[in-house]
């Protein structure tokens, strides 16, 4: 008897423990005042609370934005909720160090849920010293009130205090996000910081720069689509186009795959070693007073700009110094423009690009010597590029001129980019007489090459010359 009322007690407390957790759920669920929703929601809410608040149990890593309580249909004002998101992110356990003094979050995520979020004030980042952390998945919108000088994502420390690094944030990364600025501010900032990558990202109405990257390097931009203004080209209002895209005020960083559909300029660059790549730029065109790349760092450019495509837009580079274009498209009569400061050109490649015009007669390369003349050139190549209804410039020139007689002079001015700067001339005599003639170069001022023999006879001379390499 003993033995069979021991397993029929512990079925008596079994059944009474389910009974009355379903009479507690039920109670719970049949109440008229409560949103199934809501009570789902608060679940939630206090699971997270309780497992992050749990001793002994690791925090997690993945923080949902609608368990802070986060309007995902973007009619309530999220900015409070989304900061804490982050906060807590930024102050998760640690996994050592990636730099000196960047605590390593371990790949934590900030989800933003596939969800539409108001904020009224940036996001910025409450500390410094932190990498790892992924904030993907969703919608951001300034609000009305957001401020016109700040931007929705401000990769910045609101306080440096107990920070030892030398950056203030390193492989952060941004991807699949939407950032309407709501011609309020800017889209992303990021300020002295390394490693950062922004992934398939679409920003736009934006008054100042779609993304600013201040300092720091390694700023990795792919896959990306930038525009003040959502359009496909042939904007009516496209002369009101203002802003920048991106705005490169560091070194190291590359931006690669990524279409600037509207504003005043493209791609501003005032770091050094930048790398710009597969970039499509019809921001605003140059007709409009709008610019593609815009290279403002004169005396030291060290810039790569290939496989692009300028379309309507050009650009321009500020005395530019280890300068490389190549494999790129330019159309619509966009060119490049060689701007002089203090006069200095050095290391420039410009060579193997297309270029398509309307046959209105418009030089590929042009100078800007408003400033003063290019004084310090050397070891420039603009060659190879070819050319359908717009007018070939280069810096070498090749040209075959006939005559029965003494003399015979090229006019290399139509082909040649600077006005009077031959610094190298290569020619082949061929003359079909019986005489062995003497034959000299005389002169190669202002562009004209002239070969003089010592014999009247018949010959073709076949000429190169060479203004940028004086090596």
């Amino acid at each position: 008897m003993t033995v069979t009322r021991k397993p029929l007690s512990l079925f008596m407390v079994i059944t009474f423990l389910a009974t009355f957790a379903t009479i507690h759920v039920h109670g719970q669920n049949s109440s008229p005042e409560r949103d199934p929703l809501q009570f789902r929601d608060s679940l939630v809410q206090r699971n997270s609370e309780l497992y992050n608040s749990s001793p002994g149990k690791p925090r997690p890593l993945v923080y949902d934005m609608t368990s802070y309580g986060a309007d995902p249909t973007g009619v309530s004002d999220s900015t409070n909720a989304l900061l804490k998101a982050i906060s807590d992110a930024l102050k998760g356990p640690s996994n050592g160090f990636l730099s000196k003094g960047i605590v390593n979050l371990g790949g934590a995520q900030i989800n933003l849920q596939g969800g539409n979020y108001l904020i009224s004030r940036p996001l910025q980042f409450p500390v410094a010293g932190r990498g790892n952390l992924l904030i993907h998945g969703g919608t951001l919108k300034a609000s009305s009130n957001f401020p016109a000088d700040g931007y929705l994502i401000d990769i910045s420390p609101s306080s440096n205090i107990g920070s030892s690094s030398a950056f203030n944030y390193e492989f952060i990364t941004l991807r699949d996000l939407l950032l309407d600025s709501n011609y309020r501010g800017g889209g992303i900032q990021v300020l002295n910081s390394l490693r950062i990558s922004i992934d398939n990202c679409y920003i736009t109405h934006f008054t100042t720069n779609g993304i600013i990257v201040r300092g720091g390097h390694e700023t990795y931009i792919r896959s990306s689509y930038l525009g003040q203004h959502i359009t496909a080209g042939g904007d009516r209002d496209e002369k009101s186009f203002s802003g920048t895209g991106i705005n490169l005020m560091g070194n190291d960083n590359s931006v690669t795959d990524v279409v600037i559909f509207s504003a005043a300029t493209g791609i501003m660059v005032s770091g050094q070693a930048n790398t710009l790549s597969g970039v499509h730029c019809y921001n605003k065109a140059t007709g409009f007073g709008g610019t593609g790349i815009y290279l403002k760092l004169p005396g030291l450019t060290q810039t790569r700009i290939v496989n692009s495509y300028l379309d309507f837009t050009g650009i321009v580079a500020e005395d530019p110094v280890q300068l490389h274009i190549s494999s790129s498209f330019f159309l619509g009569d966009a060119y490049i423009l060689l701007k002089s400061i203090n006069g200095v050109m050095n290391g420039v490649n410009i060579v193997d690009n297309m270029f398509a015009g309307s046959n209105k007669g418009i030089d590929i390369v042009q100078l800007d010597q408003q400033k003063g003349a290019f004084k310090e050139v050397d070891q420039v190549i603009i060659d190879r590029n070819n050319v359908r209804g717009m007018k070939l410039k280069a810096t070498v020139a090749r040209q075959s001129v006939q005559g029965n007689g003494k003399s015979w002079i090229a006019d290399l001015n139509s082909v040649l980019l600077f006005p009077n700067r031959i610094k190298r001339v290569q020619y082949t005599f061929i003359t079909t007489g019986n005489s062995f003639p003497n034959h000299a170069l005389r002169n190669l001022s202002s562009n004209k090459v002239v070969i003089q023999s010592n014999l009247a006879v018949p010959a073709t001379i076949f000429i190169t010359a060479d203004q940028g390499n004086s090596l």
